[in-house]
């Protein structure tokens, strides 16, 4: 026979909300990179040297995209809007 536990809200507790937490992340960091937003510029280091008496790791250089945010005074023409009485109670 299969336990099957539920929480208070009747739902099946359970980690299956934070792997698809952790699912979101991964494709949206792969949706930056992929755009160019984030680029990753990797020196001085290689990947596979393992070495069980310590080391360094490779130095990243992340370049993200500037936003730049700020205000300025802009006239904007409003039409006007009248009602006409036709004249009905």
């Amino acid at each position: 026979m299969v336990d099957t536990r539920y929480d208070q809200t009747g739902r099946k507790s359970g980690t299956s909300v934070w792997v698809w937490v952790a699912l979101a992340a991964i494709v949206i960091a792969g949706v930056l990179f992929a755009t160019g937003f984030w680029s990753a510029d990797v020196k001085e280091g290689a990947l596979l040297d393992v070495s069980v008496k310590g080391g360094e790791m490779p130095k990243v250089d992340l370049d993200s995209k500037e936003v730049v945010v700020g205000t300025k005074t802009e006239t904007v023409e409003v039409p006007t809007v009248g009602v006409k009485d036709n004249g009905e109670k």
